[in-house]
C-alpha cells in the first residue's frame, strides 16, 4: 500500500501504524492550505521573518535559506514549521501580490492566465475561438482613405487582442 495519495502526495495511515493522529494532522495541513488556495507571494526567494501560521508562497529560482533548493515548490508555514508541496498540473493558487490567479502548467508557474474556450457574460457569448485571417481592404472602384484607414486599425487591434489570426 503506498505511504501517500497518488495526486498531493498526502499522508496515508498504515495498518499498525503508531501515533496515527501525526500522518493525520499533517495531510490535514497540507489540505487545509489548498481547499482555498492563496499564495501571499508567487516569487519569494527567502523565507520571512516572521510568518503567520497558514501562510504560503511560491518559491521562485535562487531561494536561499530554508527555501533553498525548492525553486517552484509551494512553501506553507505551520505551527510545525516549514511544509512543502510539489506543484500538480493545474494546480492554482491566488496571489495576494498580483492580486490574479497563478497556475501550474507545463511545468511552470503562469500567472494571471486565463484559459477558456469561451466568455459568456450574463448569457451572451462574447469571445470563442479565435477566427481566420482578414485581408486588409484593397483596391475598388472608389476609395475611402479614412474608411480604410479605420478598417485597418480595427483589423490590427483585433489581430493584436488574438481575436483573429494574423
Amino acid at each position: 500500500m503506498p505511504e501517500q495519495t497518488h495526486r498531493l502526495a498526502l499522508p496515508l495511515l498504515v495498518a499498525g501504524q503508531a501515533q496515527k493522529e501525526m500522518t493525520h494532522n499533517e495531510a490535514l495541513t497540507l489540505i487545509d492550505a489548498l481547499v482555498q488556495p492563496v499564495v501571499q507571494d508567487h516569487e519569494s526567494v527567502s523565507p520571512p521573518l516572521t510568518p503567520q501560521p497558514g501562510a504560503a508562497f511560491i518559491i521562485a529560482p535562487g531561494a536561499t535559506g530554508d527555501w533553498a533548493g525548492r525553486a517552484g515548490q509551494v512553501a506553507i508555514f505551520t505551527a510545525g514549521g516549514w511544509r512543502y508541496m510539489m506543484p500538480v498540473e493545474g494546480l492554482a493558487f491566488w496571489s495576494t501580490l498580483a492580486g490574479v490567479m497563478v497556475r501550474w502548467t507545463g511545468g511552470q508557474w503562469r500567472l494571471g492566465q486565463v484559459s477558456a474556450l469561451e466568455v459568456v457574460i450574463a448569457g451572451d457569448k462574447v469571445i470563442g475561438n479565435r477566427q481566420p485571417a482578414i485581408a486588409a481592404p484593397t483596391g475598388g472602384p472608389s476609395q475611402d482613405a479614412e474608411a480604410r484607414s479605420a478598417i485597418s486599425a480595427i483589423i490590427s487591434a483585433l489581430q493584436t487582442h488574438g481575436l483573429i489570426a494574423v
